[in-house]
């Protein structure tokens, strides 16, 4: 869930992949498209939109990309998958099938997040904080 840079708008995904952008604070749902492009997002965690359709790679499912988070910066956008992999992408990332840089787990470096990975057995959980540089 992600609120527009002037708290106008508020953006989620849903569980069909499906992303819906809604007026803050009516609530009404937002379908124009061209509208929706021009909102400037204070906060991406979405795996879903033009914005991110190259995290995409050529034979992922749907639900292979877990999470996202792009820098305060905005210029970086770190994904999380099914298969343990933190993955580095420029933001936006719009072109399909990018080639990227990624790794099992990660510290900090010099960009404006910190990357966290936890395993387990069953699932992967990635978690995002912020830094305040």
């Amino acid at each position: 869930m992600d609120f527009s840079a002037d708290s106008s708008y508020l953006q989620v995904s849903t569980g069909s992949y499906k992303r819906q952008v809604y007026e803050v604070p009516s609530g009404k749902q937002l379908v124009d498209q061209a509208v929706i492009d021009r909102i400037t997002w204070a906060t991406w965690t979405s795996v879903l939109g033009d914005e991110v359709i190259g995290i995409w790679s050529r034979h992922a499912e749907k639900a292979d990309v877990n999470c996202a988070c792009v820098s305060h910066s905005g210029i970086n956008l770190v994904t999380g998958d099914d298969f343990g992999m933190v993955k580095l992408f420029d933001f936006p990332c719009p072109e399909k099938f990018v080639r990227t840089c990624f790794c099992m787990v990660t510290t900090t470096s010099t960009v404006d997040i910190t990357i966290l990975s936890c395993f387990s057995r069953r699932h992967v959980m990635e978690i995002f904080s912020s830094l305040n540089l």
